[in-house]
């Protein structure tokens, strides 16, 4: 019989400063307020647009580099599970839904500590969940899917995920012949 898929992407900005505690074992356990905007076109042709409001919990290094990278208004992409909950508060049940992050991305420069064009470091998870450890940077250039190298990281703990894939040359780099007759 077949897994089933659980998998969320989500790209948007953090509200507030990442939250970072630890378990009585030492484990970070990292949660992030993060806001998506969609735009759309009402029925009279004017923009709408619709933020949504997602919990991200990030566990162990993971939630280490995000408590200690991140800060409020800072662009990230976000890729992980979505998981459920519930408690009882005064004899009412809450439930809860989160964003368990499997891989975070930091984009751009967002705070404007880094620089805007220096883009960011993405990080990713070995261990699968909460007890998990092990954790690795991915190429950041940047971009959503970080394969483009990167300036050298300053932080040694970083170890590279995998060697960055050959980039095509870019539009500057193609030789062009001007006797083309076009």
């Amino acid at each position: 019989m077949a897994r089933g898929v659980n998998k969320v992407i989500l790209v948007g900005n953090l509200g507030n400063d990442p939250e970072v505690k630890y378990t009585q074992g030492g484990m970070a356990i990292t949660t992030l307020s993060l806001a998506t905007t969609s735009v759309r076109k009402d029925r009279d042709g004017n923009q709408q647009e619709k933020t949504e409001w997602h919990r991200v919990k990030l566990f162990g290094k993971l939630g280490e580099i995000a408590g200690e990278y991140l800060k409020k208004g800072r662009q990230v992409y976000i890729e992980g599970r979505l998981e459920y909950g519930s408690y009882d508060k005064d004899g009412v049940k809450h439930y809860t839904t989160d964003i368990v992050a499997d891989e975070m991305q930091m984009i751009g420069g967002g705070d404007g500590q880094r620089g805007g064009g220096e883009g960011g470091g993405g990080y990713q998870s070995r261990g699968g969940g909460e007890g998990g450890g092990g954790f690795q940077s991915r190429g950041g250039g940047g971009g959503y899917g970080g394969d483009r190298p990167q300036r050298p990281a300053t932080a040694q703990r970083r170890e590279p995920l995998a060697a960055p894939a050959k980039q095509p040359a870019s539009f500057d780099d193609v030789p062009f012949d001007d006797d083309i007759p076009f």
